[in-house]
């Protein structure tokens, strides 16, 4: 897709890959009400400024739609992606990987959210234990200041 693509497109046929891109439907319609964006910096500048402008409730939103670092299940061809270091972790960091994934969850209610691309298993698991002690009101900023990566990453590789 082009940016022009992008911003020419009706709604139905543009809105599943913004929804794969970020996974809030309120920040998908916002983007899609200020087209036309004309480059893809401003497609990115706009995409963070609705972001943040959104609500806890959005991000949680966009959060539920990612898989858990190292789940098997239901992961995307994106998700699978970013998160292929997973596939060669040692066997002790993904066990650690997955308990500490739950015991943030029952902390936090949300999955753990991080930009995984480029990132080792080990550099995960290291993010993970870091952020875990957070106050919920910290990590909810930390986790979607991570989502807005992901979120931008995959922006690109949709107008690629």
């Amino acid at each position: 897709m082009t940016i022009a693509d992008l911003d020419e497109s009706n709604e139905t046929e543009v809105g599943p890959s913004l929804i794969e891109c970020c996974g809030s439907s309120n920040w998908v319609k916002r983007v899609l009400a200020e087209r036309p964006y004309r480059t893809p910096e401003r497609l990115a500048a706009a995409a963070t400024d609705t972001w943040w402008r959104l609500s806890s409730a959005d991000w949680l939103e966009a959060f539920s739609k990612h898989p858990q670092i190292g789940e098997k299940g239901r992961v995307s061809h994106w998700s699978a992606q970013e998160q292929s270091a997973m596939n060669s972790a040692a066997a002790q960091v993904a066990s650690r990987l997955a308990d500490l994934n739950r015991v943030y969850f029952d902390k936090f209610g949300w999955i753990f959210i991080v930009c995984a691309t480029g990132k080792s298993a080990e550099d995960m698991l290291t993010l993970l234990e870091t952020r875990l002690p957070n106050t919920p009101e910290d990590e909810i900023r930390v986790a979607a200041a991570e989502q807005n990566k992901i979120t931008l990453l995959r922006l690109q590789k949709l107008l690629a």
